[in-house]
């Protein structure tokens, strides 16, 4: 192949790649205004809220998902207890266990990984329910009846999402932190009681503060992202999994690129 055509052929589909980028961008930015109008819609009118499906996603969203998410976070904290263990114990400091363990499981790792589970398991499952009824129609049929489907099926999750991300993070804190604990004992000897003596030395309420202020803008961004990846499906049940894969993605590397703001921001306000 020459490479005046070859290159043609490259640049036609550089610019159209980006094009379609470019449309998607400017379709979630349309979504994220509908979504924040009919939000302030609902403050000022809260039986606009279906609270029927609200509570009913907090159920499928934050209730069923503490197994896993207490699981993982009790193995996080005693994984860091056991690393930092072999190092702390070098130097005899081995109290200041406590403070890895719950200054890295507050400021950072329980709200990220609480999220991360969260978009691949409710994000997914948003995604996956607006596609489907995308296929059927059933959203076609919403509209010919006169109600809105953003705000039949988007505020419910997004404000359920918002409610039990902050809940699910509380959560990963304890369990980590106990996890920590029984290492801490098991490989340092440093008892129960001495852990929380520690405890409420090295962790400020500041601290804690700071890792649960991130659950709901990553809970937002979860919910948005699922949510229009689902109304993204074009018909089929191909596109289906397309977009739920889509949808995974995306929600893990932003809410990775916003805990990475999150940590700059911090970092010039020195908190």
């Amino acid at each position: 192949m020459p490479k005046t055509n070859f290159r043609k052929i490259a640049t036609r589909r550089i610019g159209r790649e980006f094009y379609h980028h470019l449309q998607i961008d400017t379709s979630l930015l349309e979504f994220i205004g509908e979504i924040g109008l009919l939000l302030w819609r609902a403050i000022l009118n809260p039986l606009r809220i279906r609270f029927k499906a609200l509570l009913t996603t907090i159920k499928e969203v934050g209730f069923d998902a503490l197994p896993i998410i207490g699981l993982l976070s009790f193995l996080t904290g005693i994984v860091l207890a056991y690393q930092g263990a072999v190092q702390l114990q070098r130097f005899g400091a081995n109290i200041f266990i406590v403070d890895l363990v719950s200054l890295s499981l507050l400021r950072e790792l329980s709200p990220l990984l609480t999220a991360i589970i969260v978009a691949g398991r409710s994000g997914s499952a948003f995604t996956a329910q607006i596609g489907t009824m995308k296929v059927t129609e059933e959203i076609d049929a919403l509209r010919t009846m006169g109600i809105a489907p953003l705000e039949q099926l988007v505020i419910p999750k997004l404000l359920a999402l918002i409610i039990a991300l902050p809940l699910l993070t509380i959560f990963a804190d304890i369990l980590g932190i106990l996890g920590g604990m029984l290492m801490a004992y098991i490989e340092l000897g440093v008892g129960a009681s001495a852990f929380v003596d520690r405890l409420s030395e090295a962790v400020s309420l500041s601290s804690f503060l700071t890792g649960l202020a991130k659950a709901p803008v990553f809970a937002a961004v979860i919910a948005i992202v699922g949510c229009f990846q689902g109304f993204q499906v074009t018909g089929s049940a191909e596109s289906v999994g397309r977009q739920t894969t889509v949808s995974v993605v995306q929600s893990i590397f932003m809410v990775i690129v916003i805990d990475a703001i999150f940590s700059v921001i911090y970092s010039l306000l020195r908190i």
